[in-house]
C-alpha cells in the first residue's frame, strides 16, 4: 500500500447534533461501502468506524462479514477488498491505541470541520507532510454535526474546510472523505 502510514476515523462517537449536545449518530450504511472504496482507491492503512453501541456494530460486523464471505465474493468480488480495510473501534482512544501499537508511535492526528480553528492546515501543506513518510497520520472525519471542539482541540491540526464554488459546504461525509482523500493522496494533481 502506498499510503499505509495514513489511516482514517468515522467517529460516530462524540458528535455533536445541531444544538451543540454531544450525542451517538447512527452508523449509515452507505458509509461502509462509500468510504471504504476510496480508502481502498488511495491506498490508506485502515479505515476505523468508531462505535459504542454493540447493536449498531453487530449490524456492521454483519455487513463487513457477509462482503468477506464466499457469497459475498461471488457477489461483488471488489467489495471484500474494501472491507478488509475496516476495523471497529468502541472509542477514538482505541484508534489512537490500536494505531500505536501496529506502528510503534503516536499518529499525527487530523480533524475535518467545515469550519476553520486556529491550527487549520491547508491541503497543501499536510499533502506535503504526507509525503515525506516520516510520520503516520490519522485524518478523523465526523458525523452528525460534527466532532465536538473539547476533541478538536486535541488535535494536531484540523484540515482547511471544502469550499464549492460558493459559500455553502455542508457535504455529506462520504463526499467529504472522497473529496479529502483525493486532494491529499490523488496522483493525478493539478
Amino acid at each position: 500500500m502506498v499510503n499505509d502510514h495514513v489511516f482514517i476515523a468515522l467517529l460516530h462517537f462524540p458528535a455533536i447534533d445541531r444544538d451543540g449536545k454531544i450525542i451517538i449518530t447512527s452508523f449509515t450504511t452507505m458509509d461502509l461501502h462509500d468510504i471504504a472504496r476510496p480508502a481502498r482507491a488511495y491506498e490508506i492503512n485502515t479505515y476505523y468506524i468508531v462505535h459504542p453501541v454493540d447493536a449498531q456494530r453487530a449490524v456492521i460486523r454483519k455487513q463487513i462479514d457477509y462482503w468477506s464471505s464466499e457469497e459475498g465474493l461471488k457477489t461483488n468480488p471488489t467489495r471484500a477488498e474494501t472491507v478488509k480495510l475496516i476495523k471497529l473501534a468502541y472509542n477514538f482512544e482505541e484508534v489512537l491505541k490500536d494505531i500505536q501499537n501496529a506502528r510503534g508511535r503516536k499518529p499525527v492526528v487530523v480533524g475535518t470541520d467545515a469550519r476553520t480553528y486556529p491550527n487549520t492546515l491547508s491541503y497543501e501543506d499536510l499533502r506535503k507532510e504526507i509525503e515525506k513518510k516520516e510520520k503516520d497520520f490519522l485524518i478523523v472525519f465526523g458525523t452528525g454535526y460534527g466532532i465536538p471542539p473539547d476533541l478538536m482541540r486535541t488535535f494536531d491540526y484540523i484540515l482547511e474546510p471544502i469550499y464549492g464554488a460558493g459559500d455553502w459546504n455542508h457535504l455529506s461525509v462520504r463526499n467529504a472523505c472522497a473529496i479529502i482523500l483525493d486532494r491529499l493522496l490523488s496522483r493525478n494533481r493539478c
